[in-house]
């Protein structure tokens, strides 16, 4: 059994109102993390940049305008599974990438055959953690 799901989607950059870009991003989901997904966006002329947040996030973005703060995630219209904006922002700076609904929920499909959304667990919490690295601990 597979303990990750990766798939590549295709996202406009939009850079201005006249001006975008067509980019690779590459999508991740790790049930280490069951509670993340990581996209790395391959810019052009830049390293790629990866960026993670909330599987439920992502979900919640497909139907109603979702986020706060550095990542904001709203359906482009009323219409059932249109496109997707995803805003980034740091400080001052913001992206804004423009995706098709289907990937996504193709891609949240098969994390949650993987874990399904409110039966997440994390393996390890910081008490089980710490108990750890302290037992470990030279005596001294």
């Amino acid at each position: 059994m597979t303990d990750t799901v990766q798939a590549e989607v295709i996202m406009s950059f939009l850079v201005s109102e006249e001006l975008a870009f067509r980019i690779p991003v590459q999508l991740d989901f790790d049930i280490a993390d069951p509670f993340a997904v990581r996209f790395t966006f391959d810019l052009p002329g830049d390293m790629p940049v990866t960026w993670v947040f909330s599987r439920e996030l992502l979900l919640d973005g497909l139907s109603r305008p979702s986020g706060e703060g550095d990542v904001r995630i709203e359906p482009s219209s009323g219409e059932h599974l249109g496109d997707v904006f995803i805003s980034l922002q740091v400080g001052a700076e913001r992206a804004l990438f423009r995706a098709g609904a289907p990937p996504l929920v193709a891609f949240l499909d098969r994390t949650d055959r993987l874990v399904p959304l409110g039966e997440e667990e994390v393996c390890d919490t910081l008490e089980a953690v710490l108990d750890r690295i302290l037992a470990e601990a030279p005596a001294g």
